[in-house]
């Protein structure tokens, strides 16, 4: 029987490993063999891995210490096909492919434009020299998934060859997403009569850009009642925090951190925002829309032009441009919302969609 393996480090609470606990509850539900090769097995998605799928702990705490333990389950295990999901993860199971001297295809997936991530991270040397091993080793795989039409323009433009490229949108809108929005938020921002919340969600880290978010709330309280929140965890908080108190707009501010059903908020927030600096398909937009909530996002590199239609499901603001996005948010507070819309163009963005595209390109169906 086909065996297909995920690697990827630990189950964070991002939107990437929650693309992939979808895709994964999409390949159990077709009867795959699975295995979930992890460099750490914790993190708070894990709990959300269907038991029938195995759980591979490779024990280690950094990736790069991982080698050789993962040489060895390919060398034992010899799955059919490798999956990975981030850049480093994609170039390890590249690397040990090769070490192992199996013939498990690997697939890579690519899930934010990685010319726009070594220039907004410059600081970082890993990210600088990204996108030169990426251009050195990606070759080297049997596929490249790429999250949006975006990234892979982005992939082009870097030099790769499009013939072994794929794109297919991330697996967003589930059954149980719809579940989930029907509850309740945990918190009493939302209790009945209460002003409108303007809601990000995502890491507090740079590339998300909640500091413009922030200013741009700062305005449009100027002009009317509202309130913020930003769900999410992150390295920014102690400045984003530091934001918020030099703006004087502590009482209205709200940063809870990471929450286990954020779909709750987003369909009792009056506005989506999201403020990136940089994306591949941003999950967080596609699940808002799928609350059937309005949103606001900025034109990053890639994805919210797709997803969005160029505007027509929401509206796009320039980069880093609060008062752009002030507008856009104090415009959005005073429209009535059309959810069954807006709910329409997320069914584009399925399970069911993904994981029929991704057999084929995985080959173990």
């Amino acid at each position: 029987m086909h065996k297909l393996a995920i690697f990827h480090t630990f189950m964070a609470g991002g939107g990437a490993e929650r693309v992939i606990v979808n895709l994964i509850r999409g390949f159990a539900e077709q009867g795959l063999k699975v295995d979930l090769v992890l460099v750490k097995a914790e993190g708070p998605f894990l709990s959300l891995i269907p038991p029938e799928v195995r759980v591979v702990n490779l024990g280690a705490k950094r990736l790069l210490i991982s080698m050789p333990t993962l040489i060895r389950y390919l060398q034992q295990e010899q799955p059919t096909t490798l999956l990975t999901a981030f850049e480093d993860t994609n170039l390890m199971a590249l690397c040990c492919q090769k070490l192992a001297g199996v013939s498990t295809r690997i697939v890579v997936s690519v899930h934010n434009t990685l010319s726009w991530e070594s220039q907004i991270n410059s600081q970082g040397i890993k990210r600088q020299v990204g996108p030169y091993l990426a251009r050195w080793f990606y070759p080297e795989a049997d596929a490249i998934v790429t999250v949006s039409q975006g990234v892979a323009e982005d992939l082009v433009s870097l030099g790769f060859s499009s013939a072994n490229m794929k794109v297919i949108y991330n697996p967003v809108v589930t059954p149980e997403l719809c579940k989930k929005t029907a509850e309740l938020p945990d918190h009493l921002w939302f209790a009945p009569g209460s002003p409108p919340v303007i809601l990000g969600v995502g890491r507090l880290e740079k590339q998300k850009d909640f500091a413009t978010l922030i200013r741009a709330f700062a305005q449009v309280q100027q002009q009317r009642l509202a309130r913020l929140m930003i769900l999410g965890e992150g390295t920014e908080r102690p400045y984003l925090e530091a934001l918020v108190r030099e703006l004087g707009v502590e009482e209205n501010v709200a940063l809870p951190g990471f929450v286990a059903n954020p779909y709750a908020y987003m369909a009792k927030a009056a506005v989506f925002v999201l403020s990136s600096l940089y994306e591949g398909l941003p999950t967080v937009l596609i699940e808002a829309i799928a609350a059937g909530t309005p949103v606001v996002s900025t034109d990053c590199k890639s994805g919210p032009t797709e997803i969005l239609a160029n505007g027509l499901y929401g509206t796009l603001v320039a980069v880093g441009d609060s008062q752009g996005m002030a507008t856009a948010i104090t415009n959005t507070l005073a429209e009535f919302p059309n959810s069954e819309i807006l709910q329409q163009r997320a069914a584009e963005f399925s399970v069911e969609k993904a994981v029929a595209q991704y057999l084929e390109v995985l080959q173990v169906g």
